[in-house]
């Protein structure tokens, strides 16, 4: 019954912000490190920005560092993904994944599309 559900992505010219959101339902979600990986047309998946369990401790690709901001919010179940000054380079499917902080079995969303175009 675990659920990972995105949502927030959409059109957004180069240069703007977006918030992406995740609710995860089905699991302890205290007990889990979150992350956000993005796939863009042709290209593989990558690891975008990792929070852990404690939510003291986050992790960013070199391209996105100091534009977007990965946090959770334990009391509502959801990480988020704050992207700013966004580039066209961005423009991907996000994914959130969770995974336990002693597991290895890992959870997906299905995903949103973020478009970075004018």
């Amino acid at each position: 019954q675990v659920q990972l559900v995105e949502s927030g992505g959409g059109l957004v010219q180069p240069g703007g912000s977006l918030r992406l959101s995740c609710v995860v339902s089905g699991l302890t979600f205290s007990l889990y490190n979150l992350s956000w990986f993005r796939q863009a047309p042709g290209r593989e998946r990558e690891l975008v920005a990792l929070i852990a369990y404690t939510g003291h401790i986050t992790q960013y690709t070199d391209s996105v560092k100091g534009r977007f901001t990965i946090s959770r919010n334990n009391a509502k179940n959801t990480v988020y993904l704050q992207m700013n000054s966004l580039k066209v380079e961005d423009t991907a499917v996000y994914y959130c994944k969770a995974r336990s902080r002693w597991g290895n079995t890992d959870y997906w969303g299905k995903g949103t599309l973020v478009t970075v175009a004018s």
